[in-house]
């Protein structure tokens, strides 16, 4: 007996965002995936430094994997410390693999991280999306559309 999925992921500490994905690209799915780390990687990860903003995730051999992302080294690590730019494999049911495998391949989408987190069991996760790249019609009418909302919350803020 399976649990629904809640609608949004329970994140204790966010350690990592890719703020300019939302901008970039129109999200279509959200997905939670663990992450394979290694002990070093993990405490860096709990000082806060890290970062997804360049990087991206692709489905090979019938795996996800978490291409760019910097984790730099741990400063307290000895000669086993990691490496700060490897490849990341993001752990995933095999459902959900086939479905982004098949979006990817097909629909010409993305596979964009959003977010890297500690959940409320202290497990590092990865919020994936699948994407669309925008062009950049598309992020004027989104940038017109911000700044009308913010023009609209000003006067209703003025009135009162």
């Amino acid at each position: 007996m399976s649990r629904p999925k809640p609608l949004a992921f329970d994140k204790k500490k966010i350690v990592a965002e890719n703020r300019r994905a939302r901008f970039e690209y129109s999200i279509d799915t959200v997905y939670e995936a663990g992450i394979a780390l290694v002990g070093t990687e993990v405490k860096s990860l709990r000082f806060g430094e890290g970062s997804i903003a360049e990087s991206y995730a692709e489905v090979r051999d019938e795996q996800v994997w978490l291409v760019n992302s910097n984790i730099p080294e741990f400063s307290h690590g000895n000669r086993f410390n990691h490496e700060a730019k490897r490849p990341r494999k993001l752990l995933l049911h095999e459902r959900e693999i086939n479905k982004l495998h098949g979006a990817v391949a097909r629909q010409g989408m993305t596979l964009v991280p959003l977010s890297v987190y500690f959940n409320s069991q202290g497990r590092a996760k990865v919020e994936l999306a699948l994407a669309k790249g925008r062009k950049d019609h598309d992020k004027r009418e989104a940038i017109k559309e911000r700044e009308w909302k913010r023009d609209a919350a000003r006067i209703m803020r003025d009135r009162g």
